[in-house]
Parts: structure tokens; C-alpha cells; sequence
């Protein structure tokens, strides 16, 4: 084999690489381009919850109405708001809230899902930013490598989104966790410095910042399908060409 057959052999070796890449992963991302933005939404149901509680308890007064049964509603503590949204109800004679414990559970396991999102597309990025370089050799793509490494960047960012919002989410359940939901902890609180308050608003505030980098990750994955396309059609333009010209000189 020739240096000019080795040479041949590579530069069609990664074209072919790269017509993988951009198929499989261009419809990768296209998961990645909706997925977050639905979760954002669930996101924010749970931070509307958490604000509708905290405006309650910000004005109401500790009920001390003598109760029958254990189970009838806190008229002090309650939200009409949070029970439609998340079925947050307080009960008397209960402690927290079973629909709480599915709110911090999913916090929780998005932290855990988001993290090994962003560490894995991070790695990802890492090693398909090397293998870019390797385009500059091919001259048919000269004036396509922008498109390659904005799609690279684009997504090394999304990555970076992912950590950040595992973090954020993490941290919003640890309020929740501090916080005392029983109605005779609340009641008391109530009357002393409000302070359960403030946490349901500080969660509430990054649960909301947790869906707004769902929304952006997924804004920049989705600024990638033109990218994509367009560089997809340059590779297999330059692979047919290299290929007929092989043919050509056999």
C-alpha cells in the first residue's frame, strides 16, 4: 500500500466514523432537545407547591381549634393551591405530608440522574473535541468545522447545565429535609419567626432555577439539529467524492 493509499484509507475511515456520529447521535439529541423541557415542567409544579405553602404560612395564624378526628385538615397550614398542584394536604394527627416524601425522593433521584448525565456527556465532549481536530486534514470540511465544534460546545455546556442542576436540586432538598412539616412544629413556628417559610421559598426559588437550566440544556441540544444536518450532508458529499475518486485511480 501506498502512503497516498494509507493516507486515503484513513481519511475514509473517519468520514465514516463521522456519518455514525452524526446520525446516531443527532438523534440522540433529539431526546435531549425535549426531554429536560418536560421535566422542567414537572419542576416547577413542585416550586409552585412550595410557594403556595410558603405564602400561607408567611400570613396564617396557628389554629388552636379543638379537633375530633386526626384526620381533618389543618385549616391554618393548608393550601387549596398546594393540594390541587401536588395533593399537599396536612392532616391533624399526622406528621409530614406522604406527598412530601415523593417530592424530595424525585429530587433526589433527578440529582443523581442529572449528575451522571453531565459527567458522561462531559467525558464525551472531551474526547469528540480531540477527534475534531483531526478534521482539519480533511478539505472538503474547511468551512464546516465551526458547525462541528459549536455542536461539541453546545453540548459540553448542556453537560456543565447538568452538574449545576444536580447540585442546585440536591441542595433544595436538603431545605426540605430541615424543615419540621408536623402541624404542632409548624404552629410553633408560626408563632415564633416564620422561618419554615422561608425555607419552602428558598427551595421554591431553586427548583425554579433547577427547571430554567433543564429549559436551557435542552434549548442548546436543540440548537444543534440544523448543525447536525448540515455537516451530515458535507461528510457523505466528501465520502462519495473520496470514494469515486479511489475508484477512479485503481
Amino acid at each position: 500500500m501506498t502512503p497516498e493509499q494509507h493516507g486515503t484509507d484513513g481519511q475514509d475511515a473517519l468520514l465514516g466514523a463521522m456519518m455514525n456520529l452524526t446520525r446516531f447521535h443527532r438523534e440522540h439529541e433529539e431526546f435531549y432537545a425535549s426531554s429536560p423541557r418536560e421535566f422542567a415542567v414537572t419542576l416547577q409544579r413542585h416550586a409552585r407547591t412550595l410557594l403556595a405553602l410558603a405564602d400561607r404560612w408567611s400570613t396564617a395564624e396557628p389554629s388552636t381549634r379543638a379537633v375530633l378526628s386526626p384526620y381533618e385538615g389543618a385549616e391554618d397550614l393548608n393550601s387549596p393551591a398546594a393540594v390541587q398542584l401536588d395533593g399537599m394536604l396536612f392532616l391533624e394527627g399526622e406528621g409530614r405530608p406522604a406527598e412530601l416524601t415523593p417530592i424530595i425522593r424525585d429530587l433526589r433521584n433527578a440529582a443523581d440522574d442529572q449528575r451522571g448525565i453531565g459527567e458522561w456527556l462531559a467525558k464525551a465532549m472531551e474526547s469528540s473535541w480531540a477527534m475534531a481536530a483531526t478534521l482539519v486534514e480533511v478539505d472538503g470540511l474547511a468551512d464546516m468545522l465551526g458547525e462541528r465544534h459549536r455542536i461539541i460546545a453546545n453540548d459540553w455546556q448542556a453537560a456543565t447545565m447538568n452538574t449545576v442542576t444536580a447540585r442546585v436540586l440536591d441542595r433544595a432538598a436538603d431545605l426540605l429535609e430541615h424543615v419540621d412539616f408536623s402541624p404542632a412544629a409548624l404552629r410553633a413556628d408560626l408563632a415564633a419567626g416564620r422561618v419554615s417559610a422561608g425555607l419552602l421559598y428558598s427551595a421554591a426559588e431553586m427548583i425554579s432555577h433547577a427547571a430554567d437550566l433543564c429549559s436551557e440544556s435542552a434549548g442548546l441540544v436543540h440548537g444543534n439539529e440544523r448543525r447536525w444536518r448540515t455537516f451530515r450532508l458535507r461528510v457523505g458529499e466528501v465520502l462519495a467524492r473520496a470514494r469515486d475518486d479511489a475508484e477512479v485511480s485503481r
